[in-house]
């Protein structure tokens, strides 16, 4: 594939992947020093010539302070403090749907399980137009503050009118919303009688229990090797990565250590029986797994006890700790290294002051040096080598790089079939159509092991999908369908069954076609 291809995929999720990859604790109040910025502070206030918003002067001087430093360290207004509290609690409140924005309008993909919005009969499909009376359909209004119209205070009530296939008027709904629970796994199923698969998203509070009971599910169906997704995984609680590891590693094996200059060496082992300590794991990761999934992929490569899959992880050895402020705000002060059980860190190094402009130009200069696409062109920092316990050679100065490389495919004909992705024309294409059909499908289908057996993504659905790309600006590329036709069915049969069951529908369907799952079953396999 031509390296340009890939900006898309990186500028499309830059953004979530450095909200996700800070390590946090939560701490008091912290005490706010006084001196030379007071006054400069009061002198603007007393003597400029226009009128000055003193909070805004606050929280310019503090991010002005946090951007000299690392790029993790970082102001949060209230509002954000606070959605950025909800995501890694594993709680916030709200109505309880999963939507996407498609052709500028809110479309339901999934109704929470249990949540207010599946009580009223809120349906997969339904397309939200007006939120208390305002507007929210065809006004290009970004998916974010939807959100904040939708979310709100247990028990407060939000008005809905939703258009639904088959019927002419608008339903309107009074939804009284309620504490809506956030899942960091987002899949686990068995992929034959003997090998499991969990996909982990994000490090979040309730992380390591639905780890725990993923694993127990998969147990009871017999398996005995595990492929463990953590590709795209940005991080998030410390304390919830060495739990998962735990689950591993045998007890008194040290999983990870904490250092910094005001903060002694503190170390972290396995202290209990993990339900998996006696199966064989392989781990994924990429270029966009960091910080807590570094802290899983090191320990286990570090104590010779899995095989890391994939391309080397973007490298975040930092840890911060959240500090409320009395405006509400928070900021994320970076205050220790961690280091793998060998003593790495894996920290990608950095210009103090350029922030995650910094970041983003690390995941270019990879892509342009030809990283993604050739082990040889990894550059390792060999001045650096440790030990694993079984004397095997690893290196420190920047991430995790895996035991089996597994490099992006290069073909040029992939291109095609990739921007219907990277689009969404897939996604928008295969809504429409399991929407108009939704209630024939299920009928036919009424489970994924059926619609997997049974489902056949036909001539006529394949080339009205190749229309659909081409009215939005897509020109076919023939030579790419015919070479990659079994892959382009399967991806547009992958995308049907996440709109009918979620992503128990999607993942497996998609996987046997993934370089890295495919590298990974190889391996557990042998």
């Amino acid at each position: 594939m031509k390296k340009s291809s890939w900006i898309y995929y990186i500028f499309f999720l830059t953004f979530g992947f450095f909200i996700g990859i800070n390590l946090t604790k939560w701490f008091s109040q912290p005490t706010i020093p006084s001196g030379a910025l007071d006054q400069i502070k009061q002198l603007i206030v007393t003597n400029y010539v226009d009128t000055v918003n003193v909070d805004q002067l606050n929280e310019s001087a503090i991010e002005a302070m946090l951007g000299t430093l690392d790029p993790y360290s970082a102001y949060l207004p209230a509002i954000t403090a606070q959605e950025a509290d909800d995501d890694l609690q594993g709680r916030f409140d709200g109505i309880g749907v999963q939507f996407r924005m498609i052709d500028d309008t809110v479309t339901i993909i999934q109704p929470v399980s249990g949540g207010p919005s599946e009580k009223l009969g809120i349906l997969a499909g339904d397309k939200i137009i007006m939120v208390d009376g305002e507007n929210v359909a065809g006004v290009n209004m970004p998916t974010n503050e939807v959100m904040k119209r939708l979310k709100g205070k247990k028990g407060t009530t939000v008005q809905v009118e939703i258009l639904r296939f088959g019927i002419a008027k608008p339903l309107k709904f009074s939804i009284v919303r309620d504490v809506i629970p956030t899942h960091s796994v987002d899949v686990d199923f068995m992929v034959d009688d003997k090998i499991g698969y969990i996909k982990l998203s994000k490090f979040s509070a309730t992380t390591s229990k639905e780890i725990h009971s993923a694993l127990q599910r998969l147990k009871k169906q017999g398996m005995e090797k595990l492929i463990f997704d953590l590709r795209g995984n940005g991080g998030g609680f410390l304390h919830e990565a060495i739990q998962v590891a735990d689950e591993f590693l045998p007890d008194g094996k040290l999983i990870v250590y904490t250092e910094g200059l005001n903060r002694p060496r503190r170390d972290a082992f396995a202290t209990r029986q993990g339900i998996f300590e006696d199966g064989k794991i392989a781990v994924l990761i990429d270029e966009l797994s960091a910080s807590a999934s570094e802290i899983i992929a090191g320990a286990l490569q570090d104590n010779d006890l899995g095989t890391i899959v994939g391309r080397r992880s973007f490298g975040k050895g930092l840890v911060q700790e959240q500090i409320r402020l009395t405006n509400r705000g928070s900021i994320r002060l970076t205050v220790a290294r961690y280091h793998t059980p060998s003593g790495r860190v894996v920290q990608t190094p950095f210009t103090p002051g350029q922030g995650e402009h910094d970041l983003e130009e690390e995941l270019i200069r990879r892509m342009t040096g030809d990283e993604w696409f050739s082990f040889d062109s990894v550059k390792l920092d060999t001045t650096q080598k440790f030990q694993t316990l079984a004397g095997r050679t690893v290196y420190g100065g920047g991430g995790i790089m895996p035991d089996v490389y597994v490099p992006y495919i290069s073909d040029t004909n992939l291109i095609y079939i990739n921007q219907l992705s990277s689009r969404g024309l897939v996604l928008r294409y295969s809504f429409n159509y399991s929407n108009g059909n939704r209630k024939t499908l299920l009928k036919t289908y009424p489970n994924v092991a059926i619609f997997k057996e049974k489902f056949e993504v036909s001539q006529t659905l394949l080339d009205e999908l190749i229309a659909y790309g081409e009215s939005h600006g897509l020109e076919p590329n023939r030579n790419s369908i015919k070479l990659y036709n079994e892959r382009l069915r399967t991806l547009l049969k992958a995308y049907i069954a996440r709109d009918l069951f979620g992503d128990s529908g999607y993942y497996p369907i998609a996987l046997p076609f993934d370089e890295d799952f495919k590298k990974a079953l190889e391996v557990l396999r042998k």
